[in-house]
């Protein structure tokens, strides 16, 4: 009797000899062959890492951080982190992400919050309950981010915990909206009331939306996730910027399979590396795609790479393996065959007005409208969030829909309310109309608020705007984006006029903030990546400069009712590096 171990002494055993074991594994250290078989839902992550190590490569630090201690293991800590005001060191700054808190040191030494919002729709009260935590938790405000989301930002640590759980009792969330997680599901703006759409992405967004949040073998992958359901409506959802694409086609008669309206699949998208979601030739019923996008996922996570976390993310698994080899792997774990069908099977997708997501649009639903809600680079005061919040509640159908253009629509306002409802909207200093260049002016948050960025995007955004409208006449509409950093948040690829930040040297010592800039990138049926033609313009030059190209664009264009797209895309990369020549100004202070 004595000799035997009791339940819980086995159950003690069993933890320590795990945890040695993963902590081996961690480092690298572990030999083939000698770590019992993972179980439980991270062990399809285990597997894969324990693969790695196996093989003679070492995690990268991120792997081995998980690997000693799943974030949602550690709640404990960021209590306790919390109850001592502490910010978090790198591990934990890594793990806290998973809960949707992002220590920004030093370019604020505070946390950012980023939510979840399935197919970004929120409700008056959500908005007005934000509305209160920014300002008693946060720094009053919050910003529209480029993936129909919200984030709040200068969260002291004392505060964070609090504030999570105050999103939380508003039915929200910001569970796995960072780090190696899927990120906000998005999906087209206007879906359940656009007059053209071809399926209501509601439903598809909030289901996969939940199966994530139920889900926790999809938290931990290989790096980020996107995924994109687009119904076919006026508003482009950008879905082929994502990891997974499911794009609403309508099948006709002959093909083999029933008519009717599918989910065409692409895969790969990735602008910030140069490349869209890719057409697979599969198409997926509608209320498959969860369990479709579960596979696609689950196969990314077997093989994505965990030591090099700049290739770690679907594109380069699809470009070593190929497309056919992929899909296999997905109909291994489905269990059956995708559905294929030729591409001229599908009817052409209803054309998008890039404008449709400013100013007043009919519904489907008879007397009804949608009002755009223009916001300067998606920035929302409290005062404001509260505002819109009462505008929706007031004169709409109480739905906020937040979009990839970093604004939002109040939906279900009737014919006779639109004008009660425009007057208080423009009440708050807001409008819904712009001029053709602050129509699709996008910034990410830039060196205000993210320790990578080369750049003040926001700011400069601002700067281009109010330097440019009194002096360039434009008459079409054209996207400029700033984004701060490689990780492109702002998508400056596929963008008319798109800006990266960079550090321009004014000396041998000293260098000021700065961007290089591209231009002709597209989207949707234009979907193109941006030609670079300007490097190391500084920053307090970019007004200027982007006149001097708006303007040049303005002489040289063939005929009125030629695009700046179409006006760029006709030269090549030599004539435009000419065109656009720009010389630095004397020496500024950064």
């Amino acid at each position: 009797m004595g000799s035997e171990f009791s339940i819980d002494q086995k159950r003690y055993l069993e933890g320590f000899a795990t945890g040695v074991t993963a902590a081996r594994a961690a480092r690298g250290s572990l030999p083939a062959g000698s770590a019992a078989s993972p179980s439980g839902p991270d062990a399809i992550h285990h597997q894969a890492q324990d693969r790695v190590t196996a093989s003679g490569k070492k995690l990268n630090d991120q792997e081995k951080w998980k690997r000693e201690q799943h974030p949602f293991d550690a709640y404990a800590r960021l209590k306790q982190q919390a109850k001592d005001n502490a910010a978090p060191k790198p591990a934990d700054n890594f793990r806290w992400r998973y809960y949707g808190l992002f220590y920004v040191a030093p370019a604020q030494t505070s946390y950012m919050c980023r939510l979840r919002i399935p197919n970004g729709i929120l409700t008056s009260w959500q908005m007005a309950g934000l509305a209160y935590l920014a300002d008693t938790l946060a720094d009053g405000y919050a910003h529209v981010t480029t993936r129909a989301n919200l984030q709040m930002r200068e969260i002291a640590p004392k505060d964070a915990v609090q504030l999570l759980q105050g999103i939380e009792s508003l039915g929200l969330w910001a569970r796995g909206s960072g780090a190696d997680n899927i990120r906000n599901v998005t999906g087209s703006a206007t879906a359940g009331i656009d007059p053209q759409e071809l399926i209501d992405t509601r439903a598809y967004a909030r289901d996969w939306h939940f199966y994530i949040l139920n889900e926790r073998a999809l938290f931990g992958l290989p790096r980020k996730f996107n995924v994109a359901f687009d119904g076919g409506g006026l508003i482009p959802t950008l879905e082929d910027t994502n990891d997974i694409a499911f794009q609403a086609v309508t099948i006709g008669d002959g093909h083999g399979v029933a008519p009717g309206v599918y989910f065409r699949l692409a895969l790969g998208g990735i602008t910030g590396h140069k490349d869209f979601a890719r057409d697979t030739g599969v198409i997926v019923a509608p209320d498959e795609a969860t369990e479709v996008a579960d596979a696609i996922v689950r196969v990314f996570i077997e093989h994505g790479d965990r030591t090099d976390r700049n290739k770690a993310r679907l594109k380069y698994v699809l470009d070593a393996f190929g497309f056919d080899k992929y899909l296999e792997l997905v109909e291994d774990k489905l269990g059956r065959k995708l559905i294929r069908v030729p591409a001229e099977a599908a009817a052409p997708r209803p054309a998008q007005d890039r404008a449709a997501h400013l100013g007043v649009h009919p519904q489907q639903q008879a007397g009804m409208n949608w009002i755009g809600v223009r916001l300067a680079t998606g920035h929302l005061t409290s005062v404001q969030m509260r505002g819109l919040a009462e505008i929706a509640r007031s004169f709409g159908d109480g739905d906020l829909r937040l979009t990839v253009w970093q604004n939002l629509l109040i939906s279900g306002v009737p014919d006779a309310r639109v004008t009660d409802a425009t007057a208080a909207i423009e009440a708050l200093g807001l409008a819904i109309t712009a001029s053709p260049l602050r129509a699709g002016l996008i910034a990410c948050t830039g060196a205000s608020g993210c320790r990578f960025a080369a750049a003040h995007t926001k700011e400069t955004a601002e700067a281009i705007a109010q330097y440019c409208e009194p002096r360039v006449p434009l008459d079409t509409p054209i996207n400029i984006h700033l984004t701060g950093c490689h990780n492109s948040c702002a998508q400056h690829f596929i963008s008319d006029i798109g800006l990266i930040g960079a550090k321009v040297a004014v000396s041998d010592e000293d260098s000021v903030e700065g961007f290089h800039i591209h231009v002709g990138g597209g989207f949707g049926v234009d979907a193109a990546i941006g030609t670079e033609v300007l490097r190391d313009v500084k920053q307090d030059d970019a007004p200027r400069v982007i006149e001097r190209m708006l303007q040049t664009y303005l002489a040289r264009r063939a005929s009125p009712a030629e695009t700046f797209l179409a006006f760029v895309r006709r030269q090549d990369a030599a004539a435009l590096q000419q065109l656009f020549a720009y010389e630095q100004s004397p020496e500024t202070v950064a």
